[in-house]
This record gives structure tokens, sequence and C-alpha cells, in this order.
């Protein structure tokens, strides 16, 4: 049976300066009432590359106080990070964690690949899963690794591919791994060709749409691309009820006042 998860989001403070660690209990019910499996905590809708390593460690903490299955990102920059990451999250009992080929530097095939043993190891037996985004690390995983990593990694479960289009996406559908859909126009095919499930961003704030596989995903999703998608998503699950802030770690911006009447406008519409 396919599962769904949110790519949670990081409740913030103080300009994103600040975790908001009040708000972690109500968002967390909130999505388990929207009918979800679980969440991944602190991928790239939860900021985490943005949080340094005792924010993400203490986020990872509050999101695994829930009954939902908590899938914990632990992709930094460093492997040492990573590591070190992935074996707090291993101890703290997560359902699995994920990583991402770090970005910046575009790694060959032996260092990316000493990368994820490492990963994997540092959480084992903790279900281990490549997160695959080229458009966010900077390239693309190549198949190989994977199939080393399978040798290497007894507890690769398998990958979140967040690639798209169909393409780029159905080359990871790798027979004996949980694959799980990232994009949300391509979830119903995913499932129709053997994907496990989906993480998904819209999950974070309109969690039953998603579970629903609803026909209009895709352009839900244009719709939330318009506008700072952190801050968007923030402002839909607070004008939902989750005592959420819009505030985002910086770079990342905020909404400005047209924006947020903007999108407010569509989600009156979105929800009547």
């Amino acid at each position: 049976m396919a599962k769904t998860y949110a790519a949670a989001l990081t409740p913030l403070r103080d300009d994103g300066r600040e975790l908001d660690e009040a708000a972690f209990s109500s968002y967390l019910d909130f999505l388990q009432r929207g009918g979800l499996d679980g969440i991944l905590a602190l991928g790239t809708t939860g900021e985490g590359i943005l949080l340094d390593t005792n924010e993400r460690m203490r986020v990872a903490e509050l999101f695994l106080d829930s009954p939902l299955e908590v899938i914990v990102h632990c992709g930094a920059q460093t492997t040492l990070a990573t590591a070190e990451l992935a074996e707090h999250a291993a101890k703290r009992e997560a359902a699995g964690v994920a990583v991402i080929a770090p970005p910046y530097f575009q790694l060959d095939e032996r260092a990316l690949l000493a990368h994820f043993v490492a990963a994997a190891r540092a959480c084992e037996p903790v279900p281990f899963y490549v997160y695959e985004f080229a458009r966010t690390s900077g390239y693309a995983v190549p198949l190989d690794v994977i199939e080393r990593l399978r040798e290497l990694a007894p507890n690769l479960a398998g990958m979140k591919v967040s690639d798209s289009p169909w393409e780029a996406f159905q080359p990871y559908l790798l027979e004996g791994l949980d694959v799980y859909v990232g994009p949300e126009a391509l979830i119903a095919q995913g499932l129709e060709h053997g994907a496990a499930g989906a993480v998904s961003a819209l999950a974070s704030a309109l969690p039953e749409k998603v579970v629903a596989v609803d026909p209009r995903l895709a352009e839900i999703r244009a719709t939330i691309e318009r506008f700072p998608r952190h801050a968007a998503l923030k402002r839909i699950a607070a004008r939902r009820g989750v005592p959420i802030r819009e505030d985002v770690r910086a770079p990342l911006r905020g909404l400005t006042a047209e924006e947020r009447t903007e999108l407010d406008a569509w989600l009156d519409v979105e929800l009547s």
C-alpha cells in the first residue's frame, strides 16, 4: 500500500533566526489529521540545509515526538556533518534517514559513493534513503552509484526522487528499492509504475489533497511556485489553523503584502 509523507515545514520565529519550538506539536497534529503516514523532516521544504547542526538535531527531536513515521533528512555539505546528523537521527529512533548529494562541488562517483556509504553506516540498521534532486544538488546521482551502494550498505531501503520530467524520474524506479515521488505532477504516474508512495511539499500545508492524489496537484503546485514557496506554504498552514509563522531563514524571503493578498484570495477559492 502506497504511503504519503509531507516534506515538513520547519516552524521558525524572530525573522527566521530561531526555532519556534512551541509550534511543532500543533503542526504535527495538523499533519496527522490530514491522513498522512509520516513526514520527511529537514528536507528542501524544511530549510534543513540553512540550519546549523545543533538546530537540525533539535528539529529532528521535536518532530520525532510524534506518532507519525519520521524520516530525517541529514544531507549536509560535509561527510562529517552528514554522518553526525545520521547517527543522531538513528539514536533518536527515526524511521529512516535520507541524504542528498552534497551541493556546490560536483562529486565524481567514487567520492559520492564514499559519502553515501559513510552516512548509511552512521545510521545502520535504520533504513537509509538517497534523496535524488539534481536541480538542488547540482548534479544527478548516477545509477551505478546506487547499485554499488546496495552492495556496501545493507540498510539502503530506497530513494526520494524529486527530478522531473518523467524521463528524468523513471530510471530511478529500481526493483527492490522503495522509491518515493517528489514532484506532485508525477505522483499518479509514479504509483502506476511501482513507486512506494510520495514525499510532497504540498502535503506540508494541504495534506488532504496529496493523500487523495487530487488530479489538480500539478496546477496547485504551479500556483504555489509563483510565490516564495516556503513562506507561502507556511501562510497556507497558518490560514488553516496551525500556529506557524511565515518566518523563513535568510536568504529565503517572506511574502510581500501584495503576494499575501493574492495568495489568500487563491486559497479562499481553493478551500471553498
